[in-house]
């Protein structure tokens, strides 16, 4: 097929499209690249791509693509928190404008990066597909409006499907620190602290990058019955856990570290369990490979080989919120996430 990645040049499009390219697919890369200065190791690949902000995509842009993967978006809490009518803007309206251009153009198959986020403040139960939104930040908010407006576009030329993925970890070449499994790992690393921001009791399903690309892949080639207006948990069920259990893991196998809690941490009231049921048996060439002890065990590796500093991923580098505030500051951004000066875009 011919594959459009937005945001290919993020946290998860850099692991994605080289195991799409290996698959055989034609892939064009979509992307700003605010975070074309935050490389951690590895190279970004090097794929044919238009430099472009996804509020201001053309029917041009688009045309002649089998299928659309979109990633791009403000990706996380902390950034949806900051401005939250940008978030409003680039995840949710920028997102629903691109979908109705791409039906326009004849685009067939629209994989959207929604997140289990949807569901927020949920408790211990386990929740499939079918289980009620309950989302508490702006950006959990966005990515319920957009599976909504998407469902109202499928039709007999247009499939739209919703790729809710869980808290994603690993490496990758634009590495994120905001990720709980690879927070804690890199405070184990750099301090010797498993430093734990609440009161460790919130669940999480979490999911390596690999396995979510994998997800994104099994999608794009199923049959369009399978996957048509569908949504899928995307991890493993096993794979939920509670934060201060993610911290003993860490614990385990970063060598004389120990655990401990920010100073008058409380819950977060973003608490949810997922079941992946769905996608693994409607999937069948969606097959998961980590688990949280592995992938640990990668971030404790690489950390070592590039000799990671507090200094650097607790920094304007690696955590995006603070990364797009120095660019602001430095006057390379304006207000509204925009390049200012051309030669920057």
């Amino acid at each position: 097929m011919r594959v459009l990645v937005t945001g290919h040049n993020g946290y998860i499009g850099t692991v994605l499209c080289p195991m799409l390219l290996k698959h055989g697919h034609e892939v064009i890369g979509l992307d700003n690249d605010l975070y074309e200065r935050c490389t951690f190791s590895g190279a970004v690949p090097d794929i044919k791509n238009i430099k472009k902000d996804v509020r201001d995509i053309k029917e041009y842009d688009i045309r002649g693509f089998d299928a659309i993967i979109h990633l791009a978006g403000l990706s996380n809490d902390p950034l949806g928190d900051y401005r939250p009518e940008l978030t409003q803007n680039i995840n949710e309206s920028a997102s629903i404008q691109l979908a109705r251009i791409a039906k326009e153009t004849g685009v067939k198959r629209f994989l959207f990066a929604s997140s289990c986020s949807n569901y927020g403040a949920a408790g211990a139960d386990f929740l499939t597909e079918e289980a009620p939104v309950n989302p508490v930040t702006p950006y959990g908010v966005s990515k319920v409006r957009v599976e909504v407006a998407l469902s109202q576009m499928a039709d007999a030329n247009f499939s739209p499907t919703y790729l809710r993925a869980s808290t994603a970890y690993g490496v990758s070449p634009r590495l994120r620190f905001d990720l709980v499994t690879n927070n804690l790992t890199a405070w184990a690393f750099t301090t010797g602290r498993v430093h734990i921001k609440s009161d460790g009791t919130p669940w999480r399903p979490i999911v390596h990058i690999e396995d979510i690309s994998r997800a994104y892949i099994a999608a794009l080639h199923a049959t369009r019955e399978i996957v048509h207006n569908e949504a899928f948990n995307v991890g493993t069920t096993t794979e939920n856990y509670q934060v201060r259990e993610i911290a003993d893991i860490v614990n385990q196998i970063v060598p004389g570290c120990k655990i401990d809690y920010a100073a008058g941490a409380g819950p977060d009231k973003r608490c949810y369990r997922v079941d992946c049921n769905k996608i693994a048996y409607t999937l069948h060439e969606f097959k998961p490979q980590w688990t949280a002890q592995r992938g640990v065990e990668q971030l404790y590796e690489e950390y070592k080989r590039v000799g990671l500093t507090l200094e650097e991923f607790e920094g304007p580098k690696y955590m995006r919120i603070a990364h797009i505030k120095h660019l602001i500051a430095e006057g390379l951004l304006d207000e509204n996430l925009r390049w200012i000066a051309q030669e920057n875009f």
